[in-house]
This record gives C-alpha cells, structure tokens and sequence, in this order.
C-alpha cells in the first residue's frame, strides 16, 4: 500500500502528502488518487487539485465532515499502486526558436556550450511531464528539462513577458500562458494560447498529461497565430509514450533564430517519428520546484 500522510488545509480541504521530493513515482501515486476518487467519488467532494507532492481534496462541509471524509479517503486509497509508464495524452506545441521569439537562446547555448541547432534539437527531443499548473493560469512546471540545458535565471528580471514565450529557468522549462514579469532565459514563443477564458476548456492541458515543443520557422508561426485569432486552430493532442531524451544533434554549421527552428523542423518531418518507453536509468528524482 502506498503510503501517505493527510494534513488539513483549512475549513474545506485536506492535502494528501505522498511525499517530499519531486519525482515520477510521486506524481504517479497523485496521479492513480486522484483517478481513483474520481472513479468513485465521495459525497461532498467539490475538486481535486494536484501539486508536485500532494493532492488537495477540496470539500463541502456541510454536506460530509472531515472524519467522514478522510475515513472514505483511506478506505477507497487502500492499495493504492502509482500510475506510471503506458499511454498519456501528448499535446504537441508549436515553438519558433531564437530570434525576436527568443532573445535569449544565444545565451542558454553558450552556457551550454554548444549551438543555438543543438539546444533547440535537445528542447525538442523529448516529451515533457506535466507535474502541476500553477503561477499563473495555464502555467505547466514540467519535469525532465535535459541537464545540458539548465542556465541560471537573468540577474535583472524583464518587467514584462510576452504570452506564449518559452523560457529555461534553472532546471525548469515552461511556457508563460500571459503577459508577466519573470526572470526566465526566452528561447522561443508558441502563437498557441495555452490559456484563453473564452475557450471551453480555457486550459490545453492538465497534470500528468506531457508536453511536446515541436520546432516552427516564423512563416508557421504567422500562420497559426492567424488561426488562432481567427478561432480556427486546433492544438494537436495525441496519445502515446513519453519520449526518449535525445543527444544533442552533429555539429554543423552555426545557426541562429528561427533559420535553426526551420532546419530542425524540415529533418523532424522527413525523419520517422518514433515513441519509446523512457530509460530505465532516467534519473527518478528531479530537483525542487523553482518560481518563474
């Protein structure tokens, strides 16, 4: 059985803490709780609301106390195996890279050591794990940034962030889904809302789905935001298996902006696309969550 310690969180919550440590495992046993309260819920549950390392259960109490409840909780979490491996849903978001998209991207190579191509084949080359939404509406923290590709934050934060921008912050990678300050290095900038009131569901996505940054050149990038203006653009969701990280490409001539996004993007579509279970030796752990 798996293990997990439950604290209150007000008048109208409680938190089922799994853990301190930010891992797949961790996210997986959130993950199968959440799945299983919701397959067979409990009278009086409003939400539930997943974090790095715990799952708050929102609740009405007038309708089931907190005795009540967490009996209930107990009883339907006996046994309780975490959700790891197997199929997710994928959402596929399109990046154009460097230039006015992504000022910084020259930066994050140099720290890296590497080209401007090398760094967007390795932000591309894997699918990213949605741990929590947080910060701002439709903010993703996502796991499994390559370890190549950590760069400290900007010494002087921006004052403004343009939405759509994707940004390195440390260990962490995201995409700002509004106007915001922040101190993260902009490496490119999707047209795609992640986060718009007016839509149906105004998020794309949810804990435990991945995310996957597919290179654009800027014509796309025109291209799609004028569908997205327009209504008519739909975010391409699939579902799959995480991808495999992925070394970094052969050096070859240095590139800059969006002319890399275009090359990696035009070997992307004549190459097969393949899914892999992830490496048994990926690292299980990843480091603690940082603020944008």
């Amino acid at each position: 059985m798996a293990g997990f310690n439950i604290t209150v969180a007000g008048d109208s919550a409680i938190n089922l803490e799994f853990g301190n440590v930010i891992s797949k495992k961790t996210n997986g046993l959130i993950r199968a709780a959440a799945q299983t309260l919701e397959a067979d819920p409990i009278n009086g549950v409003i939400e539930f609301v997943p974090t790095f390392c715990s799952l708050m259960v929102v609740y009405d109490p007038c309708v089931v106390g907190y005795d009540e409840l967490t009996s209930q909780v107990r009883g339907k979490l006996r046994g309780l195996v975490a959700t790891t491996g197997g199929i997710h849903r994928v959402v596929k978001i399109p990046v154009c890279y460097g230039g006015d998209f992504g000022p910084d991207l020259g930066d994050v190579a140099e720290h890296a050591g590497m080209s401007a191509e090398e760094v967007i084949a390795i932000h591309s080359g894997h699918d990213y794990l949605i741990d929590m939404l947080g910060f701002l509406p439709g903010f993703a923290y996502l796991g499994g940034l390559d370890d190549r590709l950590h760069t400290p934050r900007l010494a002087t934060p921006r004052t403004r962030i343009e939405p759509g921008a994707v940004g390195i912050g440390g260990a962490q990678t995201g995409i700002y889904p509004l106007a915001s300050p922040g101190g993260w290095r902009i490496i490119g900038r999707t047209p795609v809302r992640p986060y718009d009131p007016d839509r149906e569901s105004p998020i794309l996505y949810a804990a435990g789905d991945y995310l996957r940054f597919v290179p654009i050149t800027p014509q796309e990038f025109s291209l799609i935001e004028t569908q997205v203006e327009s209504g008519t653009y739909e975010c391409e969701i699939v579902k799959g298996r995480a991808t495999t990280p992925v070394q970094a490409g052969t050096a070859g001539e240095r590139s800059e902006g969006c002319e890399a996004s275009e090359r990696n993007a035009s070997e992307r579509a004549a190459a097969p696309q393949v899914d892999a279970v992830p490496q048994a030796n990926q690292k299980e752990e990843d480091e603690d969550a940082l603020w944008v």
